[in-house]
């Protein structure tokens, strides 16, 4: 197979997927033949799976230097202390507690879907600091460490076929908020790196940018690494810029020496075969302006990034990260389903293992992140990883689910091994682990139907191909394009499509789909792989203005000052009337948009007596900026509005009511959704707006009728209950610990808000709800619907929204029952009955429609001419006026009947106004010169404005250009008459 090493185990096959001739069970004297035992073993015995083979006492005899072994490589890695404890999450811990003892907030990974929209996903470790960086929201810790997870699937084609690039890793992170800078942060990684982790000095190298006088210095004088093993670079490698413009600064990094016997001279750090970099400092001193000039930040910041898999492998003494514990684990457990030992797999199956190993782990994560595979945007990316790993997997011969069911799916048995391993990495993912699995496996089984298709449809691509080349007399070739519609859309290997097109004679254009390739991984690195920071006006404007006190949990009225007003997002001090404009208020009654609840409407009234105009502005939206800061948008319909006034602020009583009841509403909703199709079941998404609830949850099928009507009838009794909500603030590792749900999308701080409805829901929320259950009156779901892959939507009305619904529903059901004549329970038999009156009167239209095509398709077969020398074709090329579609087919059918064989027969009709018809049909004698139907009609329809195809004896076409059917037809039957004579 071109392209693809396969195991010398894999037996032929007809199938286009290889099998493997496994199991076997090697001895240990086979596995150090085969270079299997490595040094790493005093560390990591577990590289070798017990399944295959017994090595007891191989790890103890080796520290204890007995062991003779020989490693795979020519590495020379020092002896580590038996007693240093290297695993994954025991390195994760060690780093957070080393930054926790010198003032660090440990703050928990964010979601892997940011809360911004310059990234697609959560690629860096700054990335939940960025309103931060650029002095947006003000810092709540002057330094803060974190275990980031995240995606970058710029570099997808690399994983595997290096030692160091992964879909899904951990950065560690240490991050300075104005508080320490340069000097701190160097001694610090250097002490973690040399104290703490007990990486040998004499092996790290420093790289610095190379006008950064002052951090050589640090390094060289202060921390004392020799002047030959720290490493001037240029801008390109070391200075970290966010964008065009904005906050910058030059790094530094660590490296790793694996071979010191190499000396100093002429040393590369980018010589991956001897260095790895495995800590990255950024120091982030400048604000980079429009014209490219540099300015000191007021608060300078530090950002850091520590590979988790890096430095385990480093520790573990492993070949490269795949084989550490931290992946090492979800690799084994495809080889046992793979039936093939990793240690004894040649390069192109540890390749595919490593694939596997690396993106289930990406995910796992993003699922359970509420990520679902669909095809746009994030779930894209969940679906190419999933496609990635059925057929990675299909290439190693897996077949079932690992449990005796051959037509199982193998991608969950893997996940349950990743989230096995997840306890330390998201604390969540076990608990969604149900969800995670079923949502694998209903994707893996929709792939694999459509990698059926592929092969179909790569059959019919030769058939072309091979048809093609015997018209022109050339060699045949498959389309570049072809092959990579197959592997984009399809998930067809282009190894298995070479291997077997190679089969049937056929080549394939290798460099145009290499091509195609080229111009998808530019799309793909275009797409949100940067992190943009850039500080803005606004950081200035709204320097010197405080929070915005939020008093609208006890009033819908107050007094307030205005502290700013902004016009077209530039600051003023007076507006006049008539003008659009963003009030900043030091308090407010008004609630801001956030936690999907939309912002309070409402009215500012300033009055300074009674000769002073009153001045009123509407308010129709508001939103935080700038962390807790509310900015009021409304417009001025009285008088003129100037900062330092005082305004009596009061949010419209009605409105905040209906928004109060759809509010409870939605945490009564997701209470009742756990109870009636399951706990795992969670938020995607939810809208709180006054006229309408809207929420989105994590679920693989539409809801039945009699499960929504058990969510009604709960939530309408805990309505019925008038149950007191209860609110309280307390620590946020208080409420997880009682229970409290968060909320989809929701950043937390350290105090939260949870709201309780007793014995049924208790959820974090900072929105406004009712005070009493009762208050809700009713609850009806008006629709449930899916918006994408394992994603469905529930809008549903409560309150005064409620009685309206119920109102003008029951106005709809009389209206109906007086034109209908009959009761309203009776309405539904009675429409049913209609229904069926309706479609037994259109069969027989259609029924009549057909026999008179065919009847006037009798009058016009007379009309066909013969064709041809050697064989006569009739051949019979007409209009048939107004006939439908159906009828028109139904004609040609009589006539390929009549006509004997070989004929061929093209009809058209201008069925309506605008719209064309056209049908052709072949005998197997016609269609045996190579001339097909489906072929034939579509460039034939495109000339009446449409297009077409079908089977080689049938097909039809449609068009919107009647005026041109004339002209189609006549094209139609010269081109038959030329190519049959």
């Amino acid at each position: 197979m071109q392209g693809l090493k396969l195991p010398s185990s894999v037996h032929s096959t007809s199938s286009l997927f290889p099998k493997f001739a496994f199991p076997i069970r090697p001895t240990a004297h086979a596995v150090h033949s085969a270079g299997l035992i490595r040094r790493s073993l005093a560390i990591s015995p577990c590289i070798i799976s017990c399944k295959y083979f017994d090595l007891k006492g191989a790890h103890d005899s080796h520290i204890k230097g007995k062991a003779s072994v020989q490693p795979i490589t020519e590495e020379l890695i020092p002896e580590k202390p038996n007693d240093l404890s290297v695993s994954g999450d025991s390195i994760r811990r060690r780093f957070l507690d080393f930054y926790a003892s010198r003032g660090h907030k440990v703050l928990p990974s964010a979601s892997l879907v940011p809360d911004d929209p310059t990234v697609l996903l959560t690629i860096a470790g700054m990335l939940q600091f960025k309103p931060i960086f650029l002095g947006k929201v003000p810092r709540q810790v002057p330094c803060a460490a974190t275990a980031q997870r995240c995606i970058r699937t710029n570099d997808v084609e690399n994983v595997g076929r290096t030692t160091r690039h992964h879909t899904f890793f951990e950065m560690l992170g240490n991050f300075s908020f104005g508080d320490y800078f340069k000097k701190e942060a160097i001694k610090w990684a250097w002490e973690l790196s040399t104290a703490e982790l007990g990486l040998p000095a004499e092996r790290l190298w420093i790289s610095v940018f190379e006008d950064d006088d002052e951090a050589f210095e640090i390094w060289h004088q202060e921390v004392g690494v020799p002047a030959d093993r720290i490493k001037r670079m240029g801008e390109d490698d070391n200075f970290w810029t966010s964008g065009v413009t904005g906050p910058c600064g030059p790094c530094s990094e660590i490296y790793y020496d694996f071979h010191p016997e190499r000396g100093t001279f002429d040393a590369d750090l980018g010589d991956d075969s001897r260095f790895i970099e495995f800590y990255n400092l950024v120091f982030m001193q400048y604000n980079k302006k429009d014209d490219g000039s540099l300015e000191p930040l007021k608060q300078k910041n530090i950002d850091t990034g520590m590979g988790l898999e890096r430095v385990a492998r480093i520790l573990q003494m492993v070949p490269s990260n795949y084989e550490t514990d931290l992946i090492y684990p979800i690799i084994e457990k495809a080889s046992e389903l793979a039936n093939i030992p990793y240690g004894l797999a040649d390069d192109s199956t540890k390749l595919k293992l490593k694939i596997i190993g690396d993106h289930m782990r990406a995910i796992v994560y993003l699922i359970s992140d509420g990520v679902n595979p669909s095809n746009i945007g994030r779930g894209y990316v969940v679906r190419r990883l999933i496609r990635r790993v059925v057929r990675t997997g299909r290439l190693l011969g897996i077949r079932g689910d690992g449990r005796e069911n051959l037509e199982g799916a193998f991608l969950p048995a893997i996940a349950e091994k990743v989230i096995d391993l997840g306890t330390h990495i998201d604390s969540d993912v076990k608990a969604r682990a149900p969800r995670i699995l079923e949502e694998i496996k209903r994707e893996e089984y929709r792939f694999v139907q459509t990698l059926e298709r592929g092969e179909e449809l790569l059959e019919l691509m030769i058939a072309d191909a091979l048809s093609s080349a015997r018209e022109k007399g050339t060699v045949p070739c498959l389309a570049g394009k072809d092959a990579f519609l197959l592997y984009d859309t399809y998930g067809f290997p282009v190894e298995i499509t070479v291997e077997v097109a190679e089969e049937l004679g056929v080549t394939v254009d290798m460099n145009a789909f290499d091509n195609e390739m080229e111009k998808q991984r530019r799309r793909s690195q275009a797409a949100h792989h940067a992190v943009k920071l850039e500080v803005g006006d606004d950081a200035d404007l709204t320097a010197n203005v405080p929070d915005t006190e939020f008093l609208g949990y006890d009033t819908l009225s107050a007094r307030a000052v205005i502290k700013g007003l902004l016009v077209n997002g530039k600051s003023v001090i007076q507006v006049p009337e008539g003008s659009e404009v963003e009030v900043l208020l030091d308090k407010t009654p008004f609630y801001a948009e956030s936690g999907g609840q939309i912002a309070d409407h409402g009215l500012m009234c300033v009055s300074d007596g009674e000769n002073q105009q009153r001045t009123v502005v509407e308010i129709r939206d508001v939103q935080k900026s700038m962390g807790n800061l509310f900015v009021h948008k409304g417009t001025i319909k009285e008088g003129v509005l100037e900062v330092g006034k005082e305004v009596e602020a009061e949010v419209d009583p009605k409105l905040r009511q209906w928004a109060k009841v759809h509010h409870t509403a939605t945490h009564l909703l997701q209470s009742a959704l756990k109870k009636v199709i399951g706990q795992e079941t969670s938020q995607a998404g939810s809208l709180v707006a006054f006229d309408r609830l809207r929420f989105d949850f994590n679920f693989h099928r539409p809801l039945l009728d009699d499960e929504i009507l058990e969510i009604e009838r709960l939530i309408n009794g805990w309505i019925g209950d008038a149950a007191v909500l209860q609110t309280k603030v307390m620590p946020l590792t208080e409420a997880k610990e009682a229970g409290a749900i968060a909320m989809f999308g929701e950043k937390y701080g350290e105090e939260v808000r949870v709201v309780e409805v007793p014995g049924v829901s208790m959820e974090l929320c900072g929105g406004t709800h009712v005070s009493n259950t009762a208050e809700i009156r009713g609850f009806k779901i008006i629709s449930e619907q899916g918006i994408a892959s394992g994603i469905r939507r529930i809008e549903a009305v409560a309150g005064e929204a409620f009685i309206e619904y119920v109102n003008s529903r029951d106005y709809y059901m009389k209206q109906l029952c007086n034109n209908l004549k009959v009761k309203a329970e009776e309405v539904t038999t009675r429409v049913d009955n209609l229904l069926e009156e309706l479609r037994t009167a259109r069969n027989e239209v259609s029924l009549l429609r057909s026999k008179a095509a065919v009847y006037k398709a009798s009058t016009i077969a007379s009309k066909a001419v013969l064709v041809g020398s050697s064989k006569e074709i009739r051949v019979l090329v007409e209009s048939m006026d107004d006939t439908d579609a159906d009828s028109l087919k139904s004609a040609a059918e009589y006539l390929i009947d009549s006509l004997q064989d070989p004929a061929a027969v093209v009809l058209g009709s201008s069925p309506s106004e605008g719209k064309v018809s056209l049908v052709a049909a072949f005998t197997p004698g016609v269609v045996e010169l190579g001339i097909q139907a489906g072929k034939f009609i579509g460039p034939i329809a495109k000339l009446c404005g449409g297009g077409g195809g079908g089977r080689p004896n049938f097909a039809q076409a449609g068009g919107r250009k009647p005026e041109n059917l004339s002209s189609a037809l006549e094209k139609a039957r010269s081109e038959l008459m030329e190519i049959l004579w």
